[in-house]
């Protein structure tokens, strides 16, 4: 191998959390949500899932929850995100997460999708 395959091979990157730009005309479903908006709402879902799975976690070391099994935990994580995510205040975190100040009352929880 040749020095300058190897500098190749080498290069270093970066990961990065800032959004990435996207050309929506490259895109067939076009970018209609602002890429910052995007990471907010990732950031706050991710904080959810942490949430929800370390206090699933103290359950169990508590003696609290008895699991039986990966798939039983997958199982109970997935119902807890869900019931979480049917609620106001589920919603209204996620809101507030991305910047919105919502009142309760004027969360749709069964939101129309309108398909064109």
């Amino acid at each position: 191998m040749t020095e300058n395959s190897t500098e190749q091979a080498l290069t270093p990157f970066e990961l990065q959390n800032a959004p990435v730009a996207s050309d929506a005309s490259a895109n067939p479903f076009r970018l209609v949500v602002d890429p910052a908006m995007r990471v907010r709402l990732r950031k706050a879902l991710y904080d959810l899932i942490e949430n929800h799975d370390t206090q699933l976690a103290d359950y169990v070391a508590n003696g609290q929850l008895a699991l039986d099994s990966y798939k039983e935990y997958i199982e109970i994580f997935a119902r807890s995100l869900r019931e979480s995510m049917a609620t106001t205040e589920g919603v209204n975190y996620l809101l507030s997460s991305c910047g919105f100040q919502v009142s309760p009352g004027e969360i749709n929880l069964e939101p129309e999708t309108r398909w064109k």
